[in-house]
């Protein structure tokens, strides 16, 4: 889907932002797009390189059907490339994979969910889905057939008319914005800002979206880019959940790990404009749970992917009477 012939041999992808223009037998920049005979061919479709059955928090989703559980898959393929890549075993590596059609991925997600198990749907995560669209769009749409919800955890760099095409069918969305100047896109994603902004004001406007950002010591961590990402978030809504994760070395990078204060001075900076901001790979559970916005009382409270809603009457925190914006 999404690609134009050219001359000579050449087709164009419009998937994503970065635009390739392939030659007859190669492929695109994320390793699973391939020119056969001038027609774009998807090299991932159905290829599986790992599959599990997760807690929706753990995406992190924590104002969607939180204390829920979510068939997880992914591929292989990226169309960024972060030198801090934690998954780049399967983003930019060769895993193994296997075999699984569209109707055995939503049939595996309605077995959970026979079994008695909180299986809401399916979350198309590990790699970046978007480079497996015409597989997540195929399955989607089977699984809303199917009264089952999809997830997506991207990295948001996509085109605006697959983004369009796709919405109709997802029903919520994690969103990594890995930092808040081109610069930082630039030289340590190989992308840009712009079309990733862009992918969180539209599907906002569709579904339930969160964002989180890995803090990098001293390449996106500063206060005025945290202040600068805290008021382009407030300015769309202060309801939307902004997860700040801990960077540890890893892939080409070996800076030293976040130092725990900088999370503590961005959860604190964030906090002055939004109403939902949360802390990962800290193991502080204070920064995890989810306050009133009005009386700040715990109304869900979190410890790893244990989660307590019992602060809430359906959406309503249950000390004061506040509603929140949740999806339960």
């Amino acid at each position: 889907m999404f690609y134009q012939r050219k001359e000579k041999g050449r087709v164009f992808c419009g998937l994503c932002p970065k635009g390739c223009t392939i030659q007859e037998g190669q492929r695109g920049f994320c390793r699973v797009r391939e020119n056969r005979g001038d027609v774009l061919y998807t090299l991932n479709y159905g290829r599986v390189s790992a599959c599990a059955l997760d807690p929706v928090e753990k995406k992190p989703l924590y104002h969607f059907c939180p204390g829920s559980l979510v068939f997880s898959l992914g591929t292989l393929g990226c169309n960024l490339k972060c030198g801090f890549c934690q998954n780049w075993q399967i983003a930019h590596g060769q895993p193994r994979t296997r075999i699984l059609s569209p109707g055995q991925a939503v049939d595996m997600a309605l077995e959970q969910k026979s079994r008695g198990l909180a299986c809401i749907g399916l979350a198309y995560t590990y790699s970046e889905p978007f480079m497996w669209y015409e597989y997540v769009y195929d399955t989607s749409r089977l699984a809303r057939e199917a009264g089952l919800q999809n997830v997506l955890v991207t990295n948001g760099y996509i085109r605006e008319e697959p983004l369009r095409k796709i919405l109709p069918y997802i029903d919520a969305m994690n969103i990594d914005v890995k930092g808040f100047t081109d610069q930082y896109y630039r030289e340590n994603c190989l992308g840009k800002l712009g079309p990733v902004k862009r992918t969180v004001e539209i599907a906002r406007q569709e579904c339930h979206v969160e964002i989180t950002t890995l803090l990098v010591p001293g390449l996106n961590d500063s206060p005025a880019e945290i202040s600068e990402l805290t008021d382009w978030v407030a300015g769309m809504s202060r309801d939307i959940p902004l997860h700040f994760s801990r960077y540890f070395p890893n892939y080409q990078f070996d800076l030293p790990a976040t130092p725990e204060e900088t999370l503590h001075r961005a959860y604190r900076i964030a906090g002055e404009k939004l109403n939902y901001v949360f802390l990962g790979n800290l193991g502080d559970p204070a920064t995890q749970h989810t306050y009133c916005p009005r009386c700040k009382f715990p109304v869900i409270q979190r410890g790893g992917y244990a989660t307590d809603t019992s602060g809430l009457q359906g959406k309503i925190c249950l000390k004061c009477g506040q509603a929140l914006e949740l999806i339960i």
